[in-house]
């Protein structure tokens, strides 16, 4: 998806659907959340690239797994 899309548009892709992706729960079974899209798209050095919507949607994934900030 990303070779197709492009990272930006792939992570929007994957904010957009209801779904949360198999590789978050990976990444929070190995204690790595900061590995994550999600954990990207909340990154300020990102933070212009990606909506307030977005990236609440991204926030809110990673606090249902446990994350603190």
């Amino acid at each position: 998806m990303v070779q197709e899309h492009g990272g930006v548009e792939t992570a929007r892709r994957l904010l957009a659907t209801p779904d949360v992706q198999v590789g978050l729960t990976t990444l929070w079974e190995c204690g790595r959340l900061d590995l994550s899209m999600e954990a990207l798209v909340i990154d300020p050095r990102f933070e212009e690239l990606f909506s307030l919507e977005e990236r609440e949607i991204a926030r809110e994934r990673l606090v249902a797994y446990g994350w603190e900030e």
